[in-house]
């Protein structure tokens, strides 16, 4: 069963404000303007839209919960961080929010390595 064209049209509205919302977002983290992460609800408020709606549109439309899409992106911040290696892994973690421990085991859940061995696989790249 296909939805309605006004109904898809607003699906995709809904996602493209999320997107860029996040962006905008993790623009901020990557900045070291950021306390507190958002989530979820705090997206949903600045939509104007309960929670739930947000994340059933978003799973409908890119087949991703809105924390998954959230935390794939926040893994690519992390790494652009982790590539200046003026920073330390524990600045780099607090920039984002997370306590060193935290941090490493969230990069290494999406990573799929630790902070220290992405930084070790960048060098290795870069003498190769």
């Amino acid at each position: 069963m296909s939805l309605p064209a006004p109904i898809l049209a607003r699906q995709h509205e809904i996602m493209s404000e999320y997107f860029r919302k996040l962006d905008q977002h993790l623009s901020e983290v990557e900045g070291g303007k950021v306390e507190t992460m958002f989530g979820v609800k705090e997206f949903a408020e600045m939509l104007h839209i309960h929670p739930t709606h947000l994340s059933n549109t978003i799973k409908h439309v890119t087949g991703k919960s809105p924390c998954e899409v959230f935390e794939e992106k926040l893994c690519e911040v992390a790494k652009t961080l982790l590539r200046d290696t003026n920073r330390s892994i524990a600045d780099v973690a607090a920039t984002m929010t997370y306590d060193p421990s935290n941090f490493t085991k969230f990069f290494k859940r999406y990573a799929g390595v630790t902070p220290s061995a992405y930084r070790q696989q960048l060098f290795q790249e870069r003498i190769a």
